[in-house]
């Protein structure tokens, strides 16, 4: 069972991951993005349903869906490929995806403020070990080059308006 980081604290779990064989729970479910596509009386369900898209998916197959799930988990298949950061600022900017964004996966703590400001709500942390340096990575670094999906300017922005 993983632990969820959100905003630097520890936070409770309400979605419960489903296998694609298993019966959906009389809660919160989070199932395959395959499951939601094949069972399309899953998504909409007053229960809330979440899917969980691989950072490699294409993009496009979730578009539908988006209006009507509460949860994305994007699972990152390693720490140093990048195309996760790429789909949640995808989801939150072009796409308008408002519900809650989870990564998960093989990440690193040194990560979770990039994970932010590509509009990542949630981290889930596999190893209760490593809790103590997720929580303290929350502001960690205070200058940003990049854009951000947060409402704020990085300094690259800063310098292009000054000059």
């Amino acid at each position: 069972m993983s632990v969820l980081i959100e905003n630097g604290a520890v936070v409770a779990d309400r979605w419960a991951a489903v296998a694609d064989d298993a019966p959906l729970p009389d809660a919160p479910a989070i199932v395959s993005l395959a499951r939601a596509l094949a069972e399309p009386d899953l998504v909409g369900r007053d229960q809330g349903l979440g899917i969980v898209v691989e950072a490699s998916a294409d993009l496009a197959a979730t578009l539908p869906l988006l209006s009507r799930v509460g949860i994305v988990v994007v699972h990152f298949a390693a720490f140093r490929d990048g195309r996760g950061f790429t789909l949640g600022r995808l989801l939150r900017e072009r796409h308008g995806f408002a519900g809650v964004l989870r990564a998960a996966g093989h990440l690193l703590p040194d990560q979770y403020e990039f994970l932010v400001r590509c509009g990542f709500t949630q981290v889930a942390v596999g190893d209760e070990a490593e809790l103590a340096e997720w929580a303290s990575a929350r502001g960690r670094f205070h200058v940003a080059y990049q854009p951000s999906a947060l409402p704020e300017r990085g300094l690259g922005g800063l310098r292009r308006r000054l000059t």
